[in-house]
């Protein structure tokens, strides 16, 4: 049963959270009440066959439409730009359609585009960035990060240094253009006009969670599926090896590492991954939504109750 709302909700809700706060619970739950459909602002969700080292949410893709979840296959190159022109289509359809837009998801630089727009950056230059992968691989990310640190601070800053991925694009777009990554990005004033909310945990709760969720993904078959994406010829597609939960598990299945220590590494890195989401959302104007304290029902009355929803 929708509630009723005593406000314009054409404009669209933002539901950040950190990875394994339980936001796609959360979110399915408020399409429901607010008469909703959701577009994924996950940078890996939107790649086909990669399943249950993103967490796809696919026991909810039949209650509640989600768009933008598998349209590319792994060897596809998908960047925050095309995200950014993606999302807005997707927002302008549901509410064609008389939907609420509920973006939901935990990759901030693909948020970022999307709220405050994103200058259109040179195309891929596919030589140039293996040549940037290479040295990458021969001498560490943490060389190509120090480089990208002195011609462009504003982005390194925002970026960890493990992120190889993001640093081998920024580095090539100087290279094409001779302008720092940042300056084609826009941080002013929001050109989206939206409603934001951050699902909140506490770091102890939220660790407690990345383990069990890595737990579970092994038990659901995650040696399996790096094996069919392996066979499928993608190892070195390096958009997608990068992901968390994937990368660890190649070194085990080629017999460097034990099962424990890749299932350790998947665990590790998330947490990082989480502490750079949680920092990000600093910097912005989200209103607050404490699951620790609300639990998912509650929270989502909490987030009903602000919109003025009865």
């Amino acid at each position: 049963m929708q509630c009723r709302i005593l406000i314009d909700l054409s404009e669209p809700i933002v539901i950040y959270a950190p990875t394994a706060t339980g936001k796609s619970e959360f979110s399915v739950c408020l399409a429901l009440k607010l008469g909703g459909e959701i577009v994924s602002a996950d940078s890996m969700s939107v790649y086909r066959c990669m399943n249950i080292g993103t967490a796809k949410p696919l026991d909810y893709l039949n209650i509640v439409r989600h768009h933008l979840i598998d349209i590319v296959e792994p060897g596809d190159y998908y960047d925050a730009k095309r995200f950014e022109e993606d999302a807005l289509r997707s927002v302008e359809l549901i509410k064609s359609g008389g939907k609420l837009p509920l973006v939901v998801g935990g990759s901030y630089l693909y948020l970022q585009s999307l709220l405050y727009g994103l200058a259109q950056t040179p195309e891929p230059n596919w030589t140039l960035r293996e040549r940037l992968y290479g040295i990458g691989k021969l001498k560490g990310s943490g060389y190509l990060y120090r480089k990208l640190a002195c011609i462009d601070r504003n982005y390194a800053r925002k970026i960890h240094e493990n992120d190889l991925r993001r640093i081998v694009r920024a580095l090539e777009v100087f290279i094409e253009s001779g302008r720092p990554f940042s300056s084609f990005h826009r941080w002013g004033e929001p050109k989206l006009r939206c409603r934001g909310f951050y699902l909140y945990r506490s770091w102890e709760s939220l660790s407690e969670r990345i383990e069990r969720r890595v737990e579970d993904m092994f038990k659901k078959g995650l040696v399996e599926e790096v094996e069919g994406l392996l066979l499928m010829g993608f190892k070195s597609f390096l958009t997608s090896s990068q992901a968390i939960g994937y990368k660890e598990v190649i070194p085990y299945l080629e017999g460097k590492i034990s099962l424990e220590e890749a299932k350790a590494r998947v665990v590790r890195n998330t947490k990082k991954l989480a502490k750079r989401q949680i920092r990000w959302a600093k910097g912005e104007d989200f209103e607050i939504i404490d699951l620790d304290a609300m639990g998912v029902r509650g929270g989502v009355q909490a987030v009903i109750g602000r919109l003025g929803g009865l």
